[in-house]
């Protein structure tokens, strides 16, 4: 049975509990008028250490609490082990029982004091009113933290926003900027008449329609110089024989972010917008995605793609940093900026790719591969290099003599790209390692080494090896070869569970008693945000993609595909997804903090720095990270 508690008579100062109140989300984001209606109904208990305030005995649950001075634990009893366990615990300003008191039943925990605990307390009717006319109390009540995340985004993009100014956002569908009559002509328009068309109409592209208005070619004024530079032919010559062939198109409900990410990588500043037919409604260009002040994806990307020197793309690694601003203040959410910083990433990677073949092309066609977190398409600011190569022995030649011309090429790419902010890999993980460039072959018996011997060192290079992609050359050996390897994978439960044994050895950094646990490095009262606060997700999302089968490398997109298959819970995928991105929002947000400071980039934080909000909400995303490992012991048996 509950303990009896001390009833503090119901305190006539309204205007100090809604002070209290304000201090501590979801209250922070409500109206006076609700938060006053709080403060009048309120009651405020004391608990000695020890004492039960809510037991599964009691019945349903008939009061509302929040922790205003203290701590409140939860405790289960374990039947395995005849004990008691502790199973979480709330501290000032987070309140209970949600779930029991929406769903009119008793508590399945008991909440014990732990020390003296002084609650806020309401009871049910008062609770009721709250929830029905409260929308972010309501939106709170029904979500738990998951809403809160909401209101870290909003902050962190109003603050970007302050300096940059916008009312665009990366996630408004197409049809909000799509030209309702786009300029259109047929394949035998001479260039003279289209090009006079699209000056008359102040437009820097026409698209080119069969009959019934299907996208078949565009042609802008970038075409239009290269045409005449190039003497491909007078303009009467018809569009049709100078136009770009089927241009890139996206449907209306595409977002902004997508146009954006495909003008960027493929360094085009013009897209169709089409109906479910296929059919021409629009065209959305660079110029209506952004209007920012200082940089853009789109410009900044073709920048990157087209610099003629080394030392040009070191100097555009500085715009970087802006520009991650700037998509913050245009709604971008963690998982967009990481995209496009790799994004970036490959573009400048691609481009010291380009100038080296020029200078000292080394005769042999080859694949470039990234590993790691670029080939989950995840970098931040800080990154560092993950890379190989993947060849084809031309005939005639053997594989030692296919890397003797290729390693000097790639050592050459290593150094220009440490220039370029792409720290060297303390582990030689790069492609100018003879063990990292490799035929398709070889490659594919490196990796049949590696799935059949479960080494503690083949486990460790999971983490890096099985996040692959192609930024450079042919990409169909790489599919070729990631084929077999998905097979091989999914068909040795053995190594499943070996992969799987090695996820959940990286814990994260929360007690049990969700207090934090920092980094065993000698760095005092600091986290580690990527290797304990993303990597557990990194690591046991990856476990499960692998053994069904799924293709993508991004973690997020790894998630979606897994509750799409239903080896994820929907609501479990975006629980997961949510504080993942916080996490990853939240170490973002650091290095930006840091670059301002002028310091070094580091993935390490003192949650005492943190606000409340922030603090409360990461300690929830290490816990559903816990979730995620808890799964994957369920499964493997662990």
């Amino acid at each position: 049975m509950v303990a009896a508690s001390q009833d503090t008579p119901r305190p006539q100062n309204t205007r100090a509990i809604m002070t209290f109140l304000r201090e501590h989300a979801p209250f922070s984001s409500m109206d006076d008028t609700h938060l006053a209606h709080f403060a009048e109904h309120a009651s405020l208990r004391f608990y000695a250490n020890d004492d039960a305030v809510l037991s599964p005995e009691d019945g349903p649950v008939r009061r509302f609490y929040i922790v205003k001075q203290g701590r409140i634990r939860g405790e289960r009893h374990n039947e395995k082990d005849d004990k008691t366990e502790t199973t979480f615990e709330i501290s000032q300003g987070e309140c209970f029982p949600l779930a029991a008191l929406i769903g009119e039943r008793p508590t399945r925990t008991l909440h014990r004091a732990a020390g003296d605990t002084f609650c806020l307390s309401i009871e049910h009717d008062a609770f009721v009113t709250l929830f029905s006319d409260s929308d972010s109390f309501r939106d709170f009540c029904l979500r738990g933290v998951s809403s809160l995340l909401d209101q870290v985004n909003q902050r962190i993009q109003s603050g970007a926003m302050a300096s940059m100014g916008s009312s665009n956002s990366l996630d408004t569908p197409l049809e909000r900027y799509a030209l309702r009559n786009p300029i259109v002509c047929s394949t035998d328009l001479p260039v003279r008449k289209a090009v006079a068309r699209m000056h008359e109409n102040n437009v820097g592209s026409i698209i080119v329609t069969d009959d019934e208005r299907h996208p078949i070619g565009i042609f802008t004024l970038r075409d239009l110089r290269t045409m005449v530079a190039e003497e491909k032919g007078p303009l009467d010559t018809p569009i049709g024989q100078v136009m770009t062939r089927d241009p890139i198109c996206l449907t209306s409900h595409s977002d902004a972010f997508e146009a954006a990410m495909l003008m960027a990588e493929h360094h085009f500043a013009h897209l169709c917008v089409v109906d479910e037919n296929h059919r021409l409604i629009g065209v959305v260009s660079e110029r209506d995605l952004f209007s920012l002040q200082r940089v853009d994806l789109v410009n900044l990307a073709r920048t990157i793609g087209t610099a003629s020197h080394l030392r040009t793309l070191v100097s555009l690694r500085t715009d970087v940093s802006r520009l991650v601003d700037a998509m913050l203040a245009h709604g971008a959410d963690s998982g967009q900026v990481v995209k496009i910083i790799t994004t970036l990433n490959d573009v400048t990677v691609r481009r010291v790719l380009e100038l080296n073949i020029k200078k000292h092309d080394p005769g042999i066609p080859f694949t470039w591969l990234t590993f790691g977190s670029e080939g989950r398409q995840e970098q931040t600011l800080l990154t560092d290099q993950d890379n190989g190569i993947l060849f084809e022995t031309p005939e005639g030649m053997t594989e030692d003599q296919v890397r003797e011309k290729l390693l000097p090429f790639a050592e050459q790419v290593n150094k220009e790209l440490a220039e370029c902010g792409f720290t060297l890999c303390k582990g030689n993980i790069m492609a100018s390692n003879p063990k990292l460039c490799l035929s398709g072959k070889e490659w594919d018996d490196w990796f049949i080494r590696f799935i059949d011997a479960s080494t503690p060192q083949n486990l460790v290079y999971s983490s890096i090896f099985l996040d692959m992609r192609a930024v450079f050359g042919p990409m169909e050996p790489l599919d070729a070869l990631f084929d077999k390897v998905l097979t091989r994978i999914r068909k040795n439960p053995l190594f499943q569970k070996m992969l799987a044994g090695n996820a959940i050895t990286r814990r994260p950094p929360l007690t049990m008693f969700r207090n934090f646990r920092y980094a065993p490095d000698g760095k005092k009262r600091n986290l580690d945000l990527k290797r304990q606060g993303l990597a557990p997700f990194v690591e046991a999302v990856r476990v499960f993609a692998l053994a069904n089968g799924v293709e993508e490398a991004n973690t997020l997109e790894r998630m979606d595909r897994l509750a799409t298959k239903e080896v994820f819970d929907p609501k479990d995928a975006n629980a997961w997804k949510e504080a993942y991105s916080l996490i990853q929002a939240i170490r973002m947000r650091a290095h930006q903090e840091m670059l301002e400071r002028g310091e070094p980039l580091s993935n390490y934080i003192n949650p005492d720095d943190l606000n409340p909000l922030d603090r409360r909400i990461l300690r929830e995303s290490f816990r559903q990270a816990q979730r995620l490992q808890q799964k994957l012991e369920v499964t493997y048996q662990l």
